[in-house]
């Protein structure tokens, strides 16, 4: 092994599924317990005001992954495989002498799910040629079939699937396939492997305490020691211990699938926090008369699920009191399943020479505003994300309150391993002079959202566009009238949309200038020309 490699550092990387922010203790949160996650904190850079490029799960796992927004890397929306030969920061640390490996949800490809029946109606009405296999698209050209089935769930239940050995850069994958208490992959079969059926102890059917008015929370049968948050935390652990037997440094990708909906911790952490007990977020009974039309729909039905159970709708007091504390349980068990890999790189040996760093796809409405889940609304719950980044040797905290994007991730971490970028990157790496810093100021992040469905008050196709700033956020419906603008220096809830008010003009002038800016400038793809003509 040359000098060169030797000296680059492990890089750790540990991702929740559907994650706010605030819902950490590191974040401000004095009712649920991470106390891994805290002593974490306290030797990090704690970025206060992370945001994603796209607060839904494939899109922003894309952009994590290549560091471009869904525009330009093409995953617009779930669904839409990531393009296979598509350049991505664990390919180019595979190339540069890292050993990659994945454990846990990746979502790169599509998990098999089916749409609701009333979303493929609008799609054909709105969109008919997307739906057309007839059509041509980007990935229509010559690939091996088979090709983008590589995350189905019903061809990894079928028989234990490997994943190919350069699956966008990992060359090592332990897949799991879905949220929840029983998904996917390779979870089902190691589940098996220990005498549990998925089929028969996961589900609310096999679950107790079911909430009658939405069936997303429940206490699961599924024993913790073979849920899948335990198999994570095995799995991470057992590569950890491997990879202090490589000369290689190491590149590794911890995916918890919680604590996305359901909210299904097993028994043992089902019960540890009392619903009664925890506070009601922010603007839970906020008058929503300003709001965007669909916003005030789903306050119309409120305490009503949507048919699709991952869309966003206002709940109610119960409803919310018993998710937060189903949540709450799926996070303890997380953050102990982090705090054992942890322990595992001490014990190897391997700590002071790896960089550690918590984050998450993206974030949950979770009664912020009356409302719940994600999907066609950007207020902060949904679009701030965790995320923590501790530096080998470093003992001290610092916290930056810059404004930071998901896609900034990929050449953040090419820039700490010392390996060349790729074309194409339009997220700005945190590294300055070799040092991980805060974020730049003065900076203005945009955030995408596509849809080809929508809700009850808003039209398909879902095209939304927001901007953030320090002052401020402006958020457009295109294709129709309305925007959401907020002043931040006064109303850092968001509780109080300006839209269409005289005191809001000149933000708004402000804001639509910002946008304008970063939708040219992520508009280049900058693909390298051959010849001048």
């Amino acid at each position: 092994m040359s000098p060169e490699r030797a000296a680059r550092p492990n890089i750790l990387v540990f991702i929740a599924d559907q994650l706010r922010a605030d819902h950490l203790g590191a974040y401000g949160n004095s009712e649920v317990r991470t106390p891994n996650l805290d002593r974490l904190a306290q030797s990090s850079t704690v970025y206060e005001n992370a945001h994603v490029a796209n607060p839904t799960c494939m899109p922003n796992r894309a952009s994590l992954l290549t560091g471009r927004w869904p525009s330009a890397h093409g995953t617009q929306y779930n669904g839409i495989p990531v393009d296979p030969e598509a350049s991505t920061f664990v390919r180019q640390l595979a190339r540069c002498g890292y050993r990659t490996s994945a454990v846990g949800k990746l979502h790169h490809q599509s998990m098999g799910w089916d749409f609701e029946p009333e979303q493929l109606d609008q799609i054909k009405a709105s969109a008919p040629k997307l739906m057309d296999t007839g059509v041509a698209d980007a990935y229509s050209r010559r690939r091996e079939a088979g090709w983008d089935q590589w995350e189905n769930r019903a061809r990894h239940a079928a028989g234990f699937l490997p994943l190919p050995d350069d699956y966008y850069g990992y060359q090592d994958v332990d897949l799991v396939i879905g949220h929840g208490d029983a998904p996917g992959g390779h979870w089902e079969h190691w589940a098996r492997e220990r005498g549990v059926d998925p089929d028969q102890l996961g589900g609310p059917v096999a679950g107790s305490k079911v909430l009658e008015s939405w069936e997303q929370v429940y206490a699961s049968s599924i024993p913790a020691e073979v849920h899948p948050t335990r198999y994570i935390g095995d799995k991470a652990a057992g590569r950890i211990r491997q990879a202090a037997e490589q000369e290689d440094p190491f590149f590794m990708f911890v995916s918890f699938p919680d604590p996305h909906h359901p909210f299904a911790p097993p028994h043992e952490y089902a019960h540890r926090y009392d619903p009664a007990s925890l506070s009601l977020p922010v603007g839970f009974d906020q008058d929503h008369s300003r709001s965007p039309a669909h916003i005030r729909k789903m306050l119309e039905r409120r305490g009503e699920p949507n048919a699709d159970p991952t869309m966003s709708f206002a709940v109610t007091e119960e409803q919310y009191r018993l998710a937060a504390a189903a949540q709450y349980g799926l996070i303890e068990f997380m953050d102990e399943q982090v705090g054992r890999v942890l322990d595992t790189l001490e014990e190897t040996g391997q700590a002071a020479n790896t960089i550690v760093v918590f984050t998450s796809d993206h974030g949950d409405l979770f009664g912020d505003h009356g409302l719940m889940l994600k999907h066609f609304v950007h207020y902060r719950a949904v679009t701030r994300v965790p995320l923590l980044i501790h530096m080998p040797r470093q003992a001290t905290e610092r916290r930056s309150n810059q404004l930071v994007s998901s896609a900034d991730l990929a050449p953040t971490f090419m820039d700490l391993a010392q390996v060349p970028g790729f074309r194409g990157i339009q997220g700005q790496s945190l590294v300055e002079e070799g040092q991980l810093g805060l974020g730049k100021e003065n900076r203005a992040l945009l955030i995408e959202e596509d849809q080809p469905f929508s809700l009850d008050g808003l039209r398909a196709p879902v095209r939304i566009r927001s901007v953030v700033t320090a002052e401020g956020r402006l958020t457009k419906y295109f294709g129709t009238s309305d925007y959401e603008l907020y002043d931040h220096r006064c109303d850092y809830d968001e509780l109080e949309n300006l839209a269409g008010l005289q005191q809001g003009q000149q933000l708004l002038q402000t804001l639509e200038a910002a946008l304008g800016e970063q939708l040219v400038n992520l508009a280049s793809d900058q693909v390298r020309p051959e010849f001048a003509a």
